[in-house]
């Protein structure tokens, strides 16, 4: 019985092996729109995609960052000033793309801008803090999207969602693990939706990587500027120490975070070059052996590790 087992797994495997092995044809004559290019996987996705021959458009929020970009790449790519919280800017980038991609739709859309910050207790924020954070994360990605979906339909293309695996477990406040689990749950939906068109749905759903999103540096700020202005009594029932807790975490998360992005982007490539893209991929060990086997476990065992990890507030019972 084992020995059938274990030929089934191997067979499922190798299947899938050769499945995901197969490209889409004609790549050169397909046009990917990429959010949040000025650093990151965004910039290292449209600098690899276009280094693979396909016709990049990506979205900077500045113009130095799209500047830097462009003097990095071949001529095929084309970049655009995108700020994914502003209306206007949307539509203004949606027209963009159409005037580009005309009748050939857009094969590729690749929401990856995004924000971490700020962070830490929640009762340490207010809503504008949160609200600050799902703009970006969540409902700039939404906005994005159904702008650019029917573009996305008429070459029955790809929708890749940069996700996280807080997106999967949440641990720590904030409008960070939120958006996420937003972002989560749209794909969902709009991967089943979309799935009578033709249309492919994929969620990236990285560990702790350097970018922007794990810089200790601009945590700390944030959660300093935080501190600073909740009440004297929140100060007290918490303490300095739980403070420090917080601050020493965020250099701790930032060394052990991976440098190699390309860990990510090549998940993302995958999304957009395959014939049979995965629905979530999930690079880094750090989700694969830990965060995701943890979203698995019973809740109640969840919030013993977490309760166990942290420290307790100076007024705690």
């Amino acid at each position: 019985m084992l020995i059938y087992l274990v030929a089934f797994v191997g067979l499922f495997y190798l299947v899938r092996w050769y499945r995901e092995r197969q490209v889409v044809s004609h790549l050169q004559d397909k046009y990917v729109f990429i959010t949040g290019c000025d650093s990151g996987f965004g910039n290292l996705l449209a600098r690899q995609l276009d280094m693979r021959g396909l016709r990049v458009l990506a979205a900077c929020l500045t113009e130095k960052g799209a500047e830097q970009l462009r003097k990095q790449t071949s001529e095929r790519l084309e970049t655009v000033i995108l700020d994914v919280t502003e209306t206007e800017s949307i539509a203004a980038a949606t027209e963009w793309v159409k005037e580009r991609v005309g009748d050939r739709g857009l094969w590729g859309l690749v929401n990856n801008a995004g924000i971490s910050f700020p962070a830490g207790p929640n009762e340490w924020l207010n809503k504008q803090d949160i609200v600050n954070v799902l703009n970006v994360n969540l409902l700039g990605v939404i906005e994005v999207t159904l702008s650019l979906l029917s573009l996305v339909r008429k070459a029955q293309g790809r929708v890749v969602n940069v996700s996280s695996v807080m997106g999967r477990v949440s641990l720590f406040g904030g409008g960070y693990c939120i958006s996420k689990y937003g972002v989560e749950s749209f794909s969902d939906s709009l991967r089943r939706e979309l799935s009578y068109f033709g249309v492919k749905v994929a969620i990236i759903e990285p560990g702790f990587f350097k970018t922007n999103v794990t810089n200790s540096e601009k945590f700390i700020q944030s959660l300093q500027k935080v501190w600073n202005r909740v009440s004297s009594e929140i100060k007290e029932i918490y303490g300095e120490k739980f403070l420090e807790f917080y601050l020493k975490s965020s250099k701790l998360v930032e060394q052990k975070s991976t440098a190699d992005l390309s860990l990510v982007t090549d998940c993302m490539e995958h999304a957009l070059t395959a014939c049979h893209p995965r629905t979530r991929y999930s690079p880094g060990w750090d989700a694969k052996l830990f965060c995701l086997p943890l979203c698995y476990l019973p809740t109640f065992l969840v919030d013993a590790f977490v309760y166990l990890a942290s420290p307790k507030p100076a007024k705690s019972l």
